[in-house]
């Protein structure tokens, strides 16, 4: 909560005391009130009132909460509603030039006070705290919405380092065996890297397009390893407004080759669609590579689809297939 008084704050309360001295001037008006009433039990009225107020809402609260001391504070704000009101109550006994004999004394002078600073603070404190309440939530959500945003981001940036490496290797062997393979090969490696910066703020992306994605990654991968890797993406055409977290596909097709090398026959991948789900489901090699992930495999999928979905990604494993389903996202206005 906000430990000061802001604008809209002061809005707030000088709206209540005009409404609320507007009513007591014409109660004081019904009764002929001295002028001296009106002149020093406003000012004095607004001031303990707001003194009050400000104590409970930005200390006494806040503090009771984060020490847990129920008990301590609860006597504490008696005794400062008790005391704050009493100089109000006070002054007003004089300033209505009241028989001082009749001026409550102990219990019953306590028990007023209680009774009228509750009745007095009631309204605008409730008003006050419900305010500061919903200012607060509104801040919690939005850093809530930034820390999402950054976390975003960031798992968004960690994209293998080996990546690029690999794939300049792969070049430069081309460049003199295939000059013609190495152009095509250096064109599908620009649009990829093109998709990837003009994505870097997008949080999802349509599918098709995370299809074209998919399908210039797999001319790197059949071109740097020949029939080691073998794809069938058995898509049919997608409509527009089907989505998925962006390199989604590019970070699966990326584990295979990370996590299987081939022995006697080929990895197998098929790449499937139902109305709901992209599933990738593959081969399993007998011998599992020791590459390291660096945090950029499923457990990086699976927190950047908590932020979309509550439906999981769910992963099926065998001795000889691996299947990974991911959800399609679908967004509505």
């Amino acid at each position: 909560m906000n430990s000061k008084l802001n604008r809209s704050d002061i809005y707030l309360l000088l709206a209540y005391f005009l409404i609320s001295f507007s009513i007591q001037s014409y109660k004081y008006a019904q009764r002929n009130a001295y002028l001296r009433e009106y002149l020093i039990d406003f000012p004095v009225e607004a001031l303990t009132l707001t003194t009050s107020i400000a104590i409970f809402v930005f200390w006494l609260i806040p503090r009771m909460v984060e020490e847990k001391k129920y008990l301590r504070y609860t006597i504490v704000g008696l005794v400062v509603m008790i005391s704050i009101t009493s100089i109000d109550y006070t002054i007003g006994f004089w300033t209505g030039g009241n028989d001082w004999s009749k001026f409550p004394l102990g219990l019953e002078f306590v028990r007023l006070m209680i009774d009228k600073s509750a009745e007095e603070m009631a309204f605008p404190f409730a008003l006050l705290l419900t305010k500061k309440f919903y200012e607060g939530q509104n801040n919690l959500l939005k850093i809530e919405k930034q820390q999402k945003e950054n976390e975003l981001k960031l798992l968004r940036s960690q994209i293998d380092p080996h990546f690029l490496f690999n794939n300049l290797n792969t070049l430069d062997s081309l460049i003199d065996s295939d000059p013609e393979k190495a152009k095509e090969y250096i064109n599908k490696l620009s649009l990829i890297y093109r998709y990837l910066i003009q994505t870097k703020d997008s949080e999802v992306m349509e599918l098709q397009e995370e299809v074209n994605l998919a399908r210039n990654y797999i001319f790197l991968i059949q071109t740097r390893f020949a029939n080691d890797y073998q794809f069938d993406l058995a898509l049919p055409e997608l409509a527009d407004d089907l989505f998925l977290p962006t390199g989604a596909l590019q970070t699966l097709l990326e584990n295979v080759v990370k996590h299987n090398k081939p022995q006697h026959q080929p990895i197998k991948t098929q790449l499937s669609y139902s109305a709901n789900s992209i599933t990738i489901t593959n081969t399993r090699s007998a011998i599992q590579t020791p590459e390291i992930s660096f945090g950029t495999g499923l457990e990086n999928l699976k927190t950047r689809y908590r932020h979309f979905t509550d439906i999981p990604v769910r992963i099926r494993s065998s001795q000889d297939e691996f299947s990974v389903s991911i959800p399609i996202i679908k967004l509505t206005s």
